[in-house]
Order: C-alpha cells, then sequence, then structure tokens
C-alpha cells in the first residue's frame, strides 16, 4: 500500500515538472531566434504564377464563353503580362499562343511569413 503510494505521488511530480522544464525551453528559444537576422518577409518578391490544374484552356477573351484557342498544361513555360478582373493574359512560351485564362486555375502560391 505504501508502495503504490510513493509510486503515484513520483508520478504526478514527474507530470508537474514536465511543463516547468518545457517552459524553460521554450523561452530560451526566442533569445535564439532574436540573434538571426530578421528579413522582412514583405521584401521578398513575388511567387511565380503556376498552373493549378490538369490543363487550363487559353481563350480569345476573358470570358468563358469566348473562343478556345489552346491549352496550357502543367509542364508548359508561361509568361503573365496583364490581369482583368480573374482572366490573366498569357503568352504560352511552349507553343507560342497567346490568350486569356482563368484566375482559378493559374495564380501565385501565397507565401507564408512566419513572425
Amino acid at each position: 500500500m505504501r508502495s503504490t503510494r510513493i509510486a503515484i505521488s513520483a508520478a504526478m511530480l514527474g507530470a508537474l515538472a514536465l511543463p516547468v522544464l518545457s517552459a524553460t525551453t521554450a523561452s530560451a528559444a526566442p533569445a535564439a531566434l532574436s540573434a538571426a537576422p530578421a528579413s522582412s518577409c514583405s521584401s521578398l518578391p513575388p511567387l511565380p504564377y503556376e498552373v493549378h490544374a490538369t490543363a487550363v484552356i487559353i481563350r480569345s477573351k476573358a470570358s468563358s464563353t469566348s473562343t478556345a484557342l489552346g491549352v496550357l498544361y502543367k509542364s508548359h513555360k508561361f509568361t503573365v503580362s496583364k490581369k482583368s478582373g480573374n482572366g490573366l493574359y498569357i503568352t504560352d512560351k511552349t507553343t507560342g499562343v497567346k490568350g486569356w485564362v482563368s484566375g482559378t486555375y493559374v495564380y501565385r502560391d501565397v507565401r507564408m511569413c512566419l513572425d
């Protein structure tokens, strides 16, 4: 009976000591982080445009009912020259086709800034 009480007391003390020990190591971490040079995430250049679908139709106008001129695949290289609403005017470097694609499927990824 007495040995059971000692074991339970030791387990409780261990459980109470664990958060205290982790708090001291956590409080030491910000000092190490502040020693590193701080770079502003907003000063970094924007991420490139990417195709976030298997394929996207290149159209003559920035509307879903306009004439299809070609298909932009994930593997194609392309440049974006202007935006209008949700449409992007692109030049497909792989095929040479110029036209509008939907901004729903072609967009820049968002840079995650952890401060």
